[in-house]
């Protein structure tokens, strides 16, 4: 997913994104939506958030 896609998702959140970073405004939007902050973060086969946007990007 884009940059300015992941953003426009966090503003629907009220997530200021500022200069944030990809991986911290995915981090920012899943623990807004009440999921782990888990992207990026080596969980991906033990997260259990197999319906999640940036699954195929973690890693």
């Amino acid at each position: 997913m884009k940059l300015d896609e992941i953003k426009e998702i966090a503003k629907q959140h009220n997530i200021k994104t500022g200069k944030m970073k990809k991986n911290e405004l995915i981090k920012a939007v899943q623990a807004a939506e009440n999921n782990d902050a888990c992207f990026e973060t080596g969980q991906v086969n033990t997260c259990g958030q197999d319906a999640c946007l940036w699954r195929e990007e973690c890693v």
